[in-house]
């Protein structure tokens, strides 16, 4: 029997495309315990899957507070403490698949004998026991989690997001949708993410809305986050169809029982937009600064990405702010794009 830590603390993009490997290392080791560190935002992505035997929860922010406050002595006991609650479960394996210095600190903190980790710039090279790369360049979603599964001597088999939202949230979303006079038949739009390099126009939500709504008889649904609110009041005044504008009014698990649900999908590089893939809707996914996909599991998914000479550029834009990559995509790209999936 082993035990197992997987590190992936954030964010929710991340954990759709990070957790086919909960599926591989069950079935390699059947009677292993497979536990997943995670910030507690984002929990309700992992809680209920029947592969995974514990979610363990660290708040990266409560961390920092401390440091803001000076109060480091506090911060000494809290490490210690996490670090000894950690020990005591006696993990085998840790694997840190985010690659950052946060991240290897958190395996080395929890004791494990194996310490297996994807190389990277950030320093802490020395907390793991072994640094592995994130394999050939592919455009495959998933792909980085996918070699390191054969790194381990694993198959990782097809290789599919699987995300299990909890029936409370499936049934708060049900009744959410109700109240708004939604059934099955509603476009998703997730026009909003922390990035602006990966926004794209606002005109051409605007537009995108009108078409979906006219063309196939859907209702749109915004979603977003509380920080979100005032791009997406911008673009429900500019339409004249109906949407039902739910950014900022959900929790994440609500969100994404109603990706869960919804007949089209429509998004920029986000958490929730990665959602749809993972739950096989139809769903068409608008990459410029970055492109972290080009092919799925989901043969229901579009990616839309017009490759310029200077994408990706991902943290590093080098066009002043102009996010060329992101207005070289069309409104008629996506109209296309939803007529196929649409029509099929």
């Amino acid at each position: 029997m082993k035990r197992i830590l997987i590190i992936r603390t954030s964010a929710i993009g991340d954990i759709v495309m990070a957790s086919p490997m909960i599926r591989v290392l069950r079935e390699a080791w059947p009677r292993a315990a497979i536990a997943w560190l995670v910030d507690p935002s984002v929990r309700c992505l992992l809680d209920h899957h029947p592969a995974l035997d514990e979610v363990i929860c660290w708040s990266k922010e409560q961390w920092w507070q401390l440091i803001r406050n000076y109060q480091y002595l506090r911060l000494g006991g809290d490490i210690t403490a996490f670090s000894r609650d950690l020990r005591q479960r006696r993990f085998d394996l840790a694997l840190d698949v985010q690659g950052l210095l946060r991240s290897r600190l958190l395996a080395w903190l929890s004791g494990a004998t194996e310490r297996v980790g994807f190389e990277s710039r950030e320093p802490g090279n020395h907390l793991m026991t072994r640094i592995v790369s994130r394999g050939p360049s592919s455009k495959a979603m998933s792909s980085e989690y996918r070699h390191l599964m054969h790194t381990l001597g694993l198959d990782p088999g097809p290789f599919a997001p699987e995300i299990v939202l909890s029936p409370s949230d499936r049934d708060s979303a049900r009744e959410i949708c109700e109240n708004h006079g939604l059934e099955n038949r509603y476009a998703v739009l997730c026009p909003f993410t922390t990035r602006p390099q990966k926004h794209w126009i606002e005109a051409r939500w605007v537009e995108t809305a009108t078409h979906v709504a006219t063309e196939f008889n859907l209702t749109i649904v915004l979603l977003g986050g509380p920080q979100d609110a005032a791009a997406s009041r911008r673009i429900r005044s500019r339409t004249e169809v109906k949407i039902v504008d739910f950014t900022g009014q959900t929790t994440l698990g609500q969100a994404a029982a109603v990706v869960e649900q919804a007949a089209l999908v429509i998004g920029v590089d986000t958490g929730l937009t990665h959602l749809g893939t993972a739950f096989k809707r139809p769903t068409i996914a608008l990459f410029g600064a970055t492109c972290p996909y080009l092919t799925t599991s989901n043969s229901r998914t579009i990616v839309v990405y017009n490759r310029l000479t200077c994408s990706p550029c991902k943290r590093k834009p080098t066009c002043a702010g102009r996010y060329d990559c992101m207005k070289a995509i069309g409104s008629d790209d996506v109209y296309r794009a939803v007529r196929r999936l649409m029509e099929n």
